[in-house]
């Protein structure tokens, strides 16, 4: 059975953490990832301080096993969500959209374990040096807020860079995408869109219909002009979304604007005219519902199976 530094660190059975996805990653879906033996996530990003307390209540009513919450920096509540999580122990915390100092060292005091995600050697060095018990590097392939690197250059050159465990995330959906990423130095792996399609995951049956309708060319990046590129699936709302990006009359405020909401309609409603389907390059792989049980176990065995048949042509 694979079981890495990782795994030690935060006692958990198999290195797969779930993405913590805005408006996706609830309890439901954390406790069952966590259930199955990885770390599952709650996205913290839509919710203030008080549905945050809710959402961990409820997690923690489904789940006795590990977990974590995603602090998406950029939110409007990040010092409110901050505080709770000092208030609840919440055992981990992952960060993205930002730069997490201000945050590390009073959660680290509070016994959290700290675990950033990362798009950029430089910011793995800070965070490593702050204290951070691992991190996430994340590259340009997956879906939501992405940086400019992509993940095979990326995760061996933050590997090289810190002395901590280092995680891949970006293109990684099944046990090839897993094998790979322990062959450029790093612990485990963080998906996001493999878990879009599991049966515990409350999206609307519209999006993950669409996931596993994707190919390799279904996603675009749009908000480079406005400093937040995001990927999602290519949909009515992407393209109009690129063609007022490419405007010059359009202003920033108004880009800003354009995009808000345009996730919650995806998840909770299916709007594919104006919702935003935030998904990686990665889809083309997905195919099938499945139990996040199911999706970690298969990609787990496949990974052993791909490292044990490399192992043997080098005999």
């Amino acid at each position: 059975m694979i079981r890495s530094k990782i795994c030690d660190l935060l006692g958990i059975k198999y290195p797969v953490f779930q993405g913590g996805m805005a408006w996706v990653a609830d309890a439901e879906l954390a406790a069952a990832v966590s259930n199955a033996g990885g770390l599952g996530i709650v996205a913290g990003m839509n919710m203030n301080g008080e549905q945050l307390r809710a959402e961990l209540k409820k997690l923690r009513s489904l789940t006795d096993k590990p977990f974590g919450v995603n602090v998406m920096l950029m939110s409007p509540f990040v010092q409110e969500v901050a505080e709770v999580i000092i208030e609840e122990k919440v055992p981990v915390v992952t960060t993205g959209a930002g730069n997490p100092l201000p945050y590390i060292k009073k959660w680290i005091d509070a016994g959290t374990r700290v675990i950033p995600v990362v798009a950029s050697v430089s910011l793995a060095k800070m965070v490593a040096k702050r204290g951070a018990s691992a991190i996430i590097a994340e590259g340009g392939e997956s879906g939501g807020h992405i940086g400019e690197a992509h993940t095979m250059p990326l995760v061996p050159q933050v590997v090289d860079a810190v002395d901590i465990p280092v995680l891949a995330a970006g293109g990684i959906a099944d046990g090839r995408g897993m094998a790979a990423a322990f062959m450029l130095g790093a612990e485990g792996v963080q998906m996001g869109t493999r878990f879009l399609v599991a049966h515990e995951c409350n999206v609307h049956q519209k999006y993950k219909d669409e996931v596993i309708k994707a190919n390799d060319g279904s996603t675009s990046v749009n908000g480079r002009r406005i400093g937040h590129p995001a990927r999602a699936l290519k949909n009515p709302f992407t393209k109009l979304f690129s063609e007022r990006e490419k405007d010059v009359n359009a202003t920033d405020e108004e880009l800003t604007q354009f995009g808000t909401g345009a996730l919650r309609k995806a998840v909770k409603e299916g709007d594919w005219e104006n919702g935003s389907f935030l998904c990686g390059q990665i889809a083309g792989l997905v195919k099938k519902e499945q139990s996040c049980k199911e999706i970690i176990e298969e990609i787990v065995m496949e990974a052993e199976q791909i490292l044990k048949t490399a192992a043997s042509r080098c005999e």
